[in-house]
């Protein structure tokens, strides 16, 4: 079959027209494995196939493009750099979208290459066009321009190709493309900024870094909005914070979160800042964040009491991440009473708000009461008790009753909740108190998809693996528990059918 492809592929690059001959050509190459093709490679002419890109005919370039990337993963990509380097050029500049992103992707099977990718590095006009990809109409096309300039600026080579020669003009140039480009270029300046100190060096001499940040503080609401979003994710890396922390940055986010208030525009930005402070403290300590910042603690309580479900989910979110580890808990502690009255709300919100408001509840929910088994202390027992008492009337009712609404999501996310606190001997005890939870527990009829067996299966794996259960639980059902975890997730017991002489 191989050896049919390379003589319909020879017939293609004789004729002027071959449009029958690349439908055979196409046809042929589904039903040859690809180890065959590899084993032909050599003998592969490419060229001509990108030449016919060139015409202005629609089922040519489509049939061309489906054949290409069929033939070209056959191809090493060393091979593809150094012989189809002008080739994968003009492909950049093809006005079909679909002939852009067949070209990235070869261009990201290259940078991918550390042999290959040198001839890139090499490449300027190349290189240049992948940059102008950026500024495209097309997402998909934009997207893989980036992910391939961010691969190649993971060398230091790359980093000089790309900061110190004419392609950071070029760079600047498409910026001012529009608005949306802009943010593109961003997005990638961030992610080679994260990948190391001397990486966000570049990004910082290069002036880009400093261009978002004057963004970030400045005066347009919604410019704000989307820029917390990327200096979020540079605040994601320790050399990324070092760096916001030392220019200001965090305290200036700081400073408009105070002045939010006298801000009727604030709703656009200050949930992305909220955000930005929830990340900051859950990788670097809770603590010392919060008592530095207490405008964030207090601008997130105040979150809570909004008419607005937005900010309310934002809040939630952050207390979620926040409670995630001890001292955040801790953190939340010391508030008192306002953070049972909190509680309180995020218990209200899991039973009445939307759908989507709920998950994100009962997610934050389960974050905050989860403690590692190697964590607990009598004094955290004690708080996490309290605080789940604070939560409803009856809290353990509350999350049965969301766990039997026909809602997959919401049903998972309420034995997420279950999950979260099995482990703890006083949630053990309301356990085993409350009538038919146990048997609720073992009853695998309840769950019909398969999130839901997972998400069961984990609160019985939870509980199974708990220290104290056989006492709280009594032996019996601790058995049960070990059987339904030695038979899995999706066992089903097998219906026992007696034969009955005459029946049919």
């Amino acid at each position: 079959m191989a050896a049919q492809a390379l003589a319909l592929l020879r017939e293609v690059s004789r004729l002027e027209a071959p449009l029958e001959e690349l439908r055979a050509l196409h046809s042929v190459l589904q039903t040859v494995p690809l180890s065959e093709l590899r084993e032909q490679a050599a003998e592969l002419r490419l060229g001509p196939l990108f030449s016919l890109l060139n015409e202005n005919h629609r089922e040519q370039t489509t049939l061309c493009v489906s054949i290409l990337e069929r033939l070209l993963q056959a191809v090493e990509p060393v091979h593809v750099a150094r012989n189809l380097g002008a080739d994968l050029q003009r492909g950049l500049t093809h006005p079909n979208d679909s002939v852009k992103i067949l070209t990235l992707s070869q261009v990201g099977r290259i940078v991918e290459n550390s042999e290959a990718v040198t001839e890139i590095l090499n490449n300027a006009e190349l290189l240049k066009q992948i940059v102008y990809c950026i500024g495209g109409d097309n997402l998909s096309v934009a997207k893989a321009a980036i992910k391939s300039l961010s691969r190649i600026s993971l060398t230091q080579a790359g980093l000089e190709a790309l900061f110190e020669s004419n392609l950071l003009d070029d760079v600047k140039r498409v910026m001012k493309t529009n608005d949306v480009v802009r943010y593109r270029v961003y997005e990638l300046i961030v992610e080679i900024s994260s990948v190391s100190p001397e990486s966000l060096t570049y990004c910082t001499t290069s002036g880009l870094v400093t261009q978002l940040l004057r963004e970030l503080t400045g005066e347009d609401v919604l410019v704000r909005a989307t820029c917390i979003e990327m200096v979020t994710s540079l605040a994601y890396t320790h050399h990324g914070r070092q760096y916001l922390a030392q220019e200001g940055v965090i305290d200036q986010i700081s400073n408009i979160i105070v002045g939010a208030d006298s801000d009727p525009f604030s709703s656009f930005y200050l949930p992305g800042f909220v955000k930005f402070f929830g990340n900051l403290a859950i990788m670097d300590s809770p603590q010392q964040i919060c008592e530095r910042y207490p405008i964030f603690v207090e601008k997130v309580f105040e979150m809570t009491e909004s008419q607005d479900p937005t900010m309310i989910g934002v809040a939630v979110d952050t207390i979620g991440i926040l409670g995630s580890n001890v001292e955040g808990k801790q953190v939340l502690q010391k508030t008192g009473t306002r953070f049972e009255c909190l509680l309180m709300k995020i218990g209200y919100q899991a039973k009445n708000a939307s759908t989507e408001l709920k998950i994100r509840c009962l997610d934050a929910i389960s974050s905050i009461f989860y403690i590692p088994p190697e964590q607990q202390t009598d004094d955290l027992l004690r708080m996490t008790e309290s605080w789940f008492s604070s939560l409803s009337r009856d809290p353990l009712e509350l999350f049965r009753g969301i766990s039997n609404q026909p809602f997959p999501e919401l049903h998972c996310a309420a034995l997420k909740v279950f999950t979260a606190i099995a482990n703890q001997p006083w949630a053990q005890k309301l356990m085993f108190n409350s009538p038919g939870f146990v048997e609720y527990v073992m009853d695998r009829s309840v769950e019909h998809d398969k999130a839901s067996k997972d998400a069961k299966y984990e609160l019985v794996k939870a509980l199974a693996n708990s220290k104290t259960i056989a006492e709280i639980f009594g032996n019996p059902n601790y058995l049960r528990l070990r059987t339904y975890l030695s038979e899995g997730p999706y066992y089903v017991k097998p219906i026992s059918t007696t034969a009955v002489e005459g029946a049919e």
